[in-house]
């Protein structure tokens, strides 16, 4: 795609980040006129979809004069122009960071989060934030600060969270990319939610310096995620996701005077090289029949284009152990974080133990991707579900879900996502078809730890060869 694409209003709608990039280098369009374009599509389309909650208009135009400056004079910024949000509870100096909770409505923070200084440094516009669950803790977007944001595939259902003002965003044509982050399936769910491209990042690739509340301990993560909590980019491509991360990997706060990320590039070149291990069965999960079909055809298509697929092996790790490592995990964090004047239930030493068998599940799936070179799972239980009407926080105890025709346990899904979350591997989501009501269908491409070229590159590998792409979002069409 070009720069006569590119001069378009529907730029942000049509082009990806990497053909934006090119055209602002080029000079055949202006950072400053794709940015207008951008915001005229947010104001536009968003009203009902509600993504994105932060709105920082004024300076992103200020943002956009000086990318235009930077470019002619000569600098090659890798993200030139490219109009984007981040997730809420990314930093940005001046604007509230609230997790969607009325105690830090009001707020400021004083600096950009790492991660967005990055951006910012790449030639990245960023437009403002994008809507988030209450403390980052359901699988839809909804809180008391901003409201709900809705799937723009289908107004009535959840476009995911915790990053689902973000992957409506990208969904809807608003911008071509968001940045996002992930412990429990927070990019996951909503990029195959809504239908795009994401990619959660081995634990420490991407800082997570300047994301939380201002004057929240910690990073704001919740204590039962912080031993597995990574950001990542969602986009319209996967060559978005590997742009995106060029620009992002890098060490964290003062790791950074000395400590370099050097990411090993994907393993093969050639989609018929792969060896594909296809997992669609967990011992305390469901799984819907469209979503294990379609995972179905895209092996079928693997193996007629050559790849190796596998669906059983004894080095897999034991998926039921696995589960029950999180929900220990869960238990002991929410125990240690009691009242202050109470004696905790759990100790120090039942949080390290707990560390202790993550690191031998990772060394299980350190011994798996010698034989194998990438796992396809799926996302989630479910496409997109209908909203909640009250949030239940994750893992929410209080909910079901139809299943194949049967109504099941709502909190044992979240198993799916955890199996790359909680052993810190990277994972890259795929769209691959659409349910025969018209909702987005994807699965995750699951790696080795640090890998993560090798997921994007699967992932672009098999879409190109496939035509997987993003599909159009019918409630954003105008």
């Amino acid at each position: 795609m070009g720069a006569r694409q590119a001069n378009s209003t529907g730029a942000t709608e049509a082009a990806s980040a990497g053909e934006l990039a090119a055209a602002v280098r080029a000079r055949t369009v202006g950072a400053l006129e794709l940015t207008e374009a951008a915001i005229a599509r947010i104001e536009a389309l968003d009203g009902p979809i509600n993504a994105v909650v932060v709105r920082d208009f004024d300076r992103a135009r200020d943002q956009a004069r000086d990318v235009d400056r930077r470019v002619a004079a000569g600098e090659a910024l890798p993200l030139a122009g490219v109009p984007m949000t981040v997730k809420e509870s990314f930093n940005l100096a001046g604007l509230p960071t609230t997790f969607g909770l009325e105690f830090a409505r009001d707020g400021r923070a004083a600096e950009d989060a790492e991660a967005v200084q990055r951006l910012k440094a790449a030639g990245a516009v960023i437009l403002g934030k994008s809507n988030v669950p209450a403390s980052l803790s359901d699988y839809q977007s909804s809180n008391p600060v901003y409201g709900r944001t809705s799937n723009p595939h289908d107004l009535t259902r959840s476009p995911g969270g915790s990053s689902g003002g973000g992957a409506a965003a990208v969904a809807a044509g608003m911008v071509p990319l968001e940045l996002g982050s992930d412990a429990g399936g927070s990019i996951r769910i909503p990029a195959a939610f809504c239908g795009v491209f994401g990619h959660l990042t081995s634990v420490g690739v991407i800082s997570l310096a300047g994301f939380g509340p201002p004057g929240a301990k910690g990073f704001g993560v919740p204590a039962s995620a912080r031993a597995w909590a990574a950001a990542g980019p969602m986009a319209r491509t996967a060559e978005d996701l590997a742009l995106a991360l060029d620009v992002l990997a890098g060490a964290e706060g003062r790791d950074a005077k000395a400590w370099r990320v050097v990411l090993p590039p994907p393993r093969r070149a050639r989609l018929s090289d792969w060896r594909v291990f296809i997992l669609t069965e967990h011992p305390t999960a469901a799984l819907d029949s469209e979503i294990a079909a379609a995972i179905d055809d895209l092996a079928a298509n693997l193996e007629r284009a050559g790849a190796t697929v596998t669906r059983r092996s004894d080095l897999l790790p034991s998926l039921a152990e696995s589960q029950a490592l999180v929900d220990r995990f869960r238990a002991v964090a929410e125990a240690m974080s009691g009242p202050a004047d109470a004696p905790p239930p759990a100790t120090v030493k039942d949080y390290v133990d707990c560390l202790m068998i993550q690191e031998g599940v990772r060394r299980q799936w350190d011994a798996f991707f010698r034989d194998f070179d990438v796992v396809i799972a799926p996302c989630y239980a479910t496409p997109a579900f209908r909203h909640f009407p009250e949030q239940d926080p994750w893992p929410g105890l209080n909910r079901t879900l139809q299943i194949n025709g049967r109504e099941v346990a709502y909190a044992p899904q979240h198993a799916w996502p955890l199996i790359a979350g909680m052993p810190r591997l990277p994972a890259t989501v795929v769209p691959i078809g659409l349910t025969r009501g018209g909702l987005p269908v994807a699965a995750q491409v699951i790696g080795p730890f640090l890998e993560d070229r090798s997921t994007i590159g699967f992932a672009a590998q098999a879409a190109a060869a496939f035509g997987l792409t993003a599909p159009v979002a019918r409630a954003a069409e105008v």
